[in-house]
């Protein structure tokens, strides 16, 4: 490969990784004084990478690349395709995108104060006609949303995805019907108080086990759990410790060692190259739904690990029984918020979103519509009829970047985990035993070899149907929702 083209590739992967470590920083230890002068830097960087992207020269270079290796093939194939894509958007565009999500977030926050859509919905309408010429630029075939997808799920097409969530709705509805008539989950966590210290220890704990590598990488805090650094020997995490909710700490630590776990193990030849990253989002997400609901909400996992967690709070749940905390892990219960939704629920939150967003970046709805829309859905899908507008229209703050085409991933990654957890249970015996007894290798293990070293050598699906037998399907989860749900509940 020219050595020119591989020297811009560490270049940019580098620039990237300054940037993500910056923006690791403002969310954990930025003094509040810095806020504004970290806006800039961050700017800056930016504005160098998307320069260093956009040369006439890296063209070039890319054009006459003779790739002696199939990697090295798919180190330029991902490049390029980066480099299309930030080529056929103008700087106006950029620009003008930039400054309707600055007015945009500002409006959603005052939207949220006030409690009404009003003072949001012109900037909805804004970025959906910014979000708009942006697919055409980057070109599409009649769907514009599929432009958006490659954002996120490069490959994925509104064709291929419309189906499967389709029939993912059919099926969840009569489950969490089925559910709904249960007696529902004693409440063992009300009125009593976890130490916040404690509960950090646990969690560290569980890092360690699930095979964190905490000298390539570290855990903080922040107020929304994140994932982010500089490379696969920089993985930065941060959970949320609330004292009266100790399993959103666990919970969001489990979830966020998972993605940490897919950085870490990317394969080390491909550090600091366009291979090292994920394919999709959908992908990173199976990751971390793999560990943290799959994994880390199982009776095998609690067999082990409640013990030592009653040992932490021996006050608190000293006497209570492992067949009362994991029904509480488990709870199953409609709710308007998506953040705070079960594994059950989950989905019908991204349908809801996902079929509103197709029918905006259609035509189809218009922002004036969006919050009856949505309110529509609700009771649709989830039987609720929305009292508080910060917890319909206004709960998520992806519209106020215009990030339409985000959220199906969360689905994707949902519906992948459950496929490759089917592929795992293949390929190792007594895995439930080796998880019963707190030994998690045989996950990571499993997941580095098949999902993680493999990086972007192709797209999330071709990967899935590799290592699966089957590309994207919800069979697998909606089986896994049975067996688990239906012994839970006694369905």
């Amino acid at each position: 490969m020219n050595e020119n083209l591989f020297a811009r590739m560490q270049e940019l992967r580098d620039l990237a990784g300054v940037i993500g470590l910056a923006t690791w920083d403002q969310e954990t230890y930025l003094p509040k004084k810095a806020e504004a002068g970290r806006a800039a830097q961050l700017g800056t960087m930016q504005a160098l990478h998307h320069e260093r992207l956009v040369d006439p020269r890296l063209g070039e270079w890319l054009a006459d690349a003779k790739p002696a290796t199939p990697d090295e093939t798919a180190m330029v194939r991902v490049l390029a395709r980066e480099r299309e894509r930030a080529v056929k958007i103008p700087s106006a565009l950029v620009k003008a995108l930039a400054e309707a999500q600055s007015h945009a977030l500002s409006a959603w926050r005052e939207a949220r104060e006030e409690k009404t859509f009003k003072p949001f919905q012109p900037h909805v309408q804004k970025l959906l006609q910014l979000r708009r010429e942006m697919a055409d630029a980057w070109g599409h075939d009649g769907e514009r949303y599929d432009a958006l997808l490659e954002n996120y799920e490069p490959g994925m097409r509104v064709k291929r995805l419309t189906p499967v969530l389709a029939d993912l709705r059919t099926k969840l509805v009569p489950i969490v019907q089925a559910i709904d008539a249960r007696p529902p989950p004693k409440r063992i966590f009300e009125g009593k108080t976890f130490d916040s210290e404690a509960q950090w220890g646990f969690t560290m704990h569980l890092l360690e086990a699930m095979g964190f590598d905490l000298e390539a990488g570290r855990q903080d805090r922040s107020t929304h759990p994140f994932t982010g650094g500089t490379g696969l020997r920089d993985v930065r995490l941060t959970t949320r410790v609330f004292p009266h909710l100790p399993l959103s700490s666990v919970f969001s630590t489990i979830h966020e060692g998972g993605h940490g776990l897919y950085e870490q193990g990317f394969a080390p030849e491909h550090d600091r190259t366009t291979l090292a990253q994920t394919p999709s989002m959908g992908l990173h997400e199976s990751q971390s739904r793999l560990w943290e609901n799959i994994v880390g909400r199982s009776q095998p996992f609690w067999s082990y690990f409640y013990p030592r967690y009653q040992d932490t709070f021996r006050a608190q749940l000293g006497d209570v029984p492992l067949s009362d905390f994991l029904r509480e892990v488990n709870r199953v219960e409609r709710s308007f918020v998506r953040v705070e939704a079960d594994e059950v629920t989950y989905n019908l939150h991204i349908v809801l979103r996902y079929e509103l967003e197709v029918a905006l970046m259609r035509g189809d709805l218009q922002a004036a519509d969006l919050e009856a829309a949505w309110n529509d859905k609700t009771r649709d899908l989830l039987q609720l009829e929305v009292k508080n507008i910060n917890q319909g229209v206004l709960q998520d703050i992806h519209w106020a970047y215009g990030e339409f085409g985000y959220f199906p991933t969360y689905a994707l990654g949902n519906l992948y985990a459950a496929s490759l957890w089917k592929a795992m249970n293949r390929d190792i015996r007594g895995l439930d035993e080796s998880i019963g007894t707190g030994e998690l290798a045989p996950v990571k293990n499993w997941l580095r070899e098949k999902v993680h070293r493999e990086g972007f050598r192709c797209d999330a699906e071709p990967l899935i149907t590799r290592i699966t037998g089957a590309g994207l399907t919800d069979d697998d989860f909606v089986s896994y929702l049975k067996v688990k749900y239906g012994a839970l509940y006694g369905i």
